[in-house]
């Protein structure tokens, strides 16, 4: 599902530094990759330059069969709509909206009708336990109960390839616990390729392989299978 083949990412100074030097990462669907490394390693910049959010200096990302690299603003857009999953430390749950509409957003910006969108947003927080809070705001809801719409938000649309960065770093450790478990679970049923960034190494224990980032490439520390 997620091919990265001899990634290369340079960050500019005197001298220039090599954050990725040709490292390559295959993940399969209903995968979960985690990957951890010293602060400043590139971890982030490595899942922003997956979606295209960040440009490689060389090398090849593919989902699916589609290649990532050398696309315009206006496909990677489109691309990321309709293949990815995002879910971040911090939520980036929208106040303005109520719980049901912001996990129905990703079914919005796909243009699926108004009445099918919200049915499948409910049926969402259905899985995710949260199906009698549709209605409310954000702002009622606890850290836990909001990374559980934003995992929902993140897998509504059935995407090709979740990532996750620090999902569970705000939580404490039984509701990080309890989120990490189903994110987990939401990616193996979905079939998607997952990739969890994360300081945590009871949370990266958790995912399918655990990867080490560190000078430029990505060391296997082993299957926790």
């Amino acid at each position: 599902m997620l091919r990265i083949h001899s990634l290369i990412k340079t960050l500019p100074g005197k001298p220039p530094r090599t954050l990725f030097n040709r490292l390559s990462l295959q993940v399969e669907r209903g995968e979960c990759v985690a990957i951890v490394g010293e602060s400043g390693a590139g971890k982030s910049t490595l899942l922003n330059c997956i979606a295209g959010l960040d440009v490689a200096d060389g090398g090849s990302i593919v989902i699916g069969a589609q290649e990532v690299c050398g696309l315009d603003d206006d496909r990677l857009a489109r691309l990321r709509r309709a293949h990815f999953g995002f879910v971040f430390q911090a939520f980036h749950v929208l106040p303005h909206l109520s719980v049901l509409h912001n996990v129905a957003l990703p079914l919005w910006l796909l243009r699926v009708a108004d009445d099918e969108a919200d049915a499948r947003a409910q049926a969402m927080l259905e899985r995710v336990g949260l199906g009698g809070r549709g209605a409310d705001a954000p702002q009622v809801l606890s850290g836990g109960e909001l990374q559980r719409v934003a995992i929902a938000r993140a897998v509504v649309h059935k995407p090709s390839v979740v990532l996750a960065d620090e999902p569970t770093g705000n939580l404490d450790p039984e509701r990080a616990a309890g989120v990490l478990g189903l994110l987990l679970e939401q990616i193996r049923e979905g079939g998607a390729a997952g990739i969890l960034v994360t300081h945590s190494r009871t949370a990266a224990a958790r995912a399918d392989r655990v990867l080490e980032l560190r000078r430029g490439l990505l060391a296997d520390v082993g299957s926790t299978a």
